[in-house]
């Protein structure tokens, strides 16, 4: 593992960023009943922006155009597995579960495995740290909401707030070993695959019925120019 050159901002603006914006909701329940549709088109679309900009380039740079996109492939339908368990909440909707739920285990394993994988690329692309931070915001406030609304004490909510915050940081310390490093291109294109499923997702879905919005549009474009310009 590389500890010189190793930023400790990668793993703590991670896991903060889920935990302060838990903590935030938790403190300012009014904000259990708002829209997030904009910050996650923001969000969508910065993290998509970041993908192709940075992800996608140095995926193709260090192994075969091909098996590169076969590992995407497979992150694309990783994360399509990972909904089925998840209903959705990485892309900030929380389908099929009921308030009175027990602690949704299966919900928490799909979201781990979600943010862990988040982790891996970011010692290589650090500009991604960003993406990932702007990505999580929403969707925990989103879900949040959720978990806040259930019949779920706050100290379970709390312990899976706090164990999803350090997923993440896991997979990027955990990406610095050498057994993973021997296999981090394709751990990469798999990571790709996953975050252009969620991304495209996030903005197909962050609009009411699919239709034209200006302040969408406003958005996603403003979510993209600053990935540009990072």
């Amino acid at each position: 593992m590389n500890t010189d050159t190793f930023p400790l901002f990668q793993i703590v603006l991670p896991a903060l960023s889920v935990i302060s914006s838990f903590a935030v909701l938790y403190f300012f329940r009014s904000l259990q009943n708002r829209n997030y549709n904009l910050l996650l088109a923001f969000s969508g679309a910065f993290l998509l922006a970041l993908t192709l900009f940075e992800l996608l380039p140095s995926a193709y740079s260090i192994q075969n155009d091909r098996i590169a996109g076969i590992f995407i492939a497979i992150g694309i339908l990783l994360q399509i597995l990972l909904e089925f368990f998840s209903k959705g909440a990485e892309h900030g909707h929380v389908h099929g579960f009921k308030e009175d739920l027990n602690f949704p285990w299966l919900l928490f394993i799909s979201l781990c495995i979600h943010a862990f994988l988040e982790g891996i690329p970011l010692d290589d692309n650090r500009d991604f740290v960003w993406a990932i931070i702007v990505h999580k915001v929403p969707v925990v406030l989103i879900l949040g909401s959720f978990l806040l609304k259930s019949s779920l004490s706050i100290r379970y909510i709390w312990f899976f707030i706090i164990l999803f915050a350090l997923m993440t940081p896991l997979g990027t310390v955990l990406s610095q070993y050498a057994p993973v490093r021997e296999y981090y291109p394709y751990l990469l294109s798999l990571v790709i695959g996953v975050v252009l499923h969620v991304s495209t997702i996030i903005l197909f879905e962050s609009s009411k019925d699919h239709s034209f919005n200006r302040r969408k549009l406003a958005v996603i474009i403003l979510g993209m120019v600053l990935a540009f310009l990072l």
